[in-house]
């Protein structure tokens, strides 16, 4: 027979979709022809699979016309992840490998000269979408098998070699093969990792009860925060202690974190899912499609989401280039990102805790204490550098808090500090409190519901709505910031739920705290609720 069908998947974004990869092999112009909008990286694996064919000790058809169609032909395709489905199309239809064996079966991997299989970029995605397309087996490069298996329900067959494949597509004994060689994007430097946070607790900071306070509201409901205050004041060190009292991901979102940090090249096989929120802090001088996504070729994920159900800590807000400051506004009310480029328009998630910091100017020694002002900035550099940390983006904020050194011990001795996995039990039960009251819905918390369900499912009592409105006819709230400030009163309520025991709802006492969370104002610790019963 000379014709066959192999499957296989190409990405957009975090969309996959199912190509069929068919071959034809017969009598004309001896050549090879690909066809089916295929980008320079694909056309030239035509040289590829043909020299893997041979040195796999495997007869290329020579003598006769080889054409291949990557169907749908209309879809745009990049990478070298097809390499594996045309060799085995091409050999099915020279009659070398049994076409029926091809049957609900897709092949992800890149070829060497040699035959090995070299790993791919986006393997769990890849293996997701061909799961919801009727694929029940996947053949992938061995170290990925892991990842492959991530999926259930699928039968992952983790090889080294094409003549591994056809091995087994024939029913025959496994040739050896030398294992497959890691990913160029191995990390080298570990001192770096995400280990280092593992030491830090909340237990470490001494006294900011209201700024611990503001961490945990913001914990519970996904809440983004602006830390402002000189330096030294402890921002970095607040910043990069919340993912400790963030609770585990649920098996949906560690999926979802998994798949893209998989699609962005990130991904480490042998650490398998991603269950831990995750945490990034890109310095000032970063790029728009570094921090949103984007690239040469084909789309990679960004920071805002590779830390997604996570945190993203941007220090030194105000250093950051205009275009990513900008660029911010999207995913910050929408949850997720759209990159648009020519024929290419690619949605990722972007459900991550923004965490902003800033100084009160560049040089960071302005105080509007007495005696204390070693600020020296002009005031015109001064006006300018502030003007970065307000408008649009600073409008979707939902918590400001300003931070000053503190001088000396200001814990009570009679009250132990408490620990980063006291306040993340709390946040958990609170979490879970969301998980049931949004069952069935597209969010899971309280940050994400929308202004509309607000109104007509969950608002607040009719007094508390009342300082709401007050605070907009003065000027105080926006449209947006009504809507938010409505979002953290129920984190503040379903907080306070843990701690009494009781069902609260959001009214005069929540409301005016979120209020206060909103704008940067001192926070009444009675209303609070951080004192201990006895």
């Amino acid at each position: 027979m000379p014709f066959a069908t192999a499957h296989t998947v190409a990405l957009n974004g975090a969309l996959g979709h199912l190509i069929d990869v068919q071959a034809d092999v017969s009598p004309g112009q001896v050549g090879v022809t690909v066809v089916g909008r295929a980008d320079a990286a694909l056309r030239e694996g035509q040289e590829r699979v043909r020299m893997a064919v041979i040195n796999s000790d495997l007869r290329w058809p020579t003598t006769k016309r080889t054409t291949i169609l990557l169907s749908p032909a209309d879809l745009p395709k990049s990478g070298t992840h097809f390499d594996l489905a045309i060799a085995v199309a091409v050999l099915a239809a020279a009659e070398k490998v049994e076409p029926v064996s091809l049957d609900r079966a897709a092949f992800v991997g890149e070829l060497t000269l040699s035959g090995g299989l070299r790993p791919a970029v986006g393997v769990l995605p890849m293996v997701l979408a061909a799961a919801e397309r009727g694929i029940r087996r996947v053949f992938v490069p061995e170290p990925q098998e892991p990842e492959a298996r991530m999926v259930p329900g699928m039968e992952v067959i983790g090889v080294r070699s094409l003549g591994q494949v056809v091995a087994v597509l024939n029913d025959e004994l496994l040739p050896d093969a030398p294992p497959v060689a890691a990913a160029s994007g191995t990390q080298l430097l570990g001192w770096r990792g995400a280990e280092r946070l593992d030491e830090v607790d909340l237990a470490d900071l001494d006294g900011l009860d209201e700024v611990k306070y503001a961490l945990e509201v913001a914990a519970v409901g996904g809440h983004s925060l602006l830390l402002s205050g000189p330096k030294g004041a402890g921002k970095t060190s607040v910043a990069e202690r919340i993912p400790t009292i963030l609770p585990p991901l649920t098996p949906e979102e560690s999926l979802e974190l998994t798949a893209v940090h998989s699609l962005a090249g990130t991904l480490d096989p042998a650490r398998g899912m991603i269950t831990d929120p995750p945490y990034s802090a890109p310095h000032h001088d970063a790029s728009k499609a570094s921090i949103v996504g984007g690239g040469a070729g084909q789309v990679r994920p960004g920071e805002i989401s590779r830390t997604h159900c996570g945190v993203l800590f941007l220090d030194e807000f105000p250093l950051f280039h205009a275009d990513v400051i900008d660029a911010l506004r999207q995913p910050l009310e929408s949850g997720d990102i759209t990159v648009a480029r020519r024929e290419e328009s690619v949605t990722l998630p972007a459900r991550m805790m923004l965490v902003l910091a800033a100084n009160p100017c560049p040089c960071g020694n302005y105080s509007t204490r007495v005696g204390e002002d070693r600020c020296e900035c002009l005031e015109p550099v001064r006006r300018r550098y502030r003007a970065k940390v307000s408008g649009p983006v600073t409008d979707r904020i939902d918590i400001s808090r300003h931070l000053v050194p503190v001088r000396g011990a200001r814990d009570d001795p009679w009250r132990p500090t408490e620990t980063s996995a006291e306040v993340r039990e709390r946040v958990t039960a609170a979490r879970l409190r969301q998980s049931e009251r949004f069952t069935d819905r597209s969010w899971r918390l309280n940050s994400q519901i929308p202004g509309a369900r607000l109104k007509d499912t969950w608002p607040v009592t009719r007094d508390a709505q009342r300082l709401v409105d007050e605070a907009c006819y003065r000027g105080r709230l926006t449209g947006r910031g009504a809507v938010r400030v409505a979002r953290l009163a129920w984190s503040i309520a379903d907080l306070a739920s843990v701690r009494s025991g009781a069902d609260v709802v959001p009214g005069v006492d929540e409301v005016a705290l979120a209020l206060r969370l909103r704008g940067g104002d001192p926070l009444d610790m009675r209303l609070a609720r951080l004192e201990q019963a006895g």
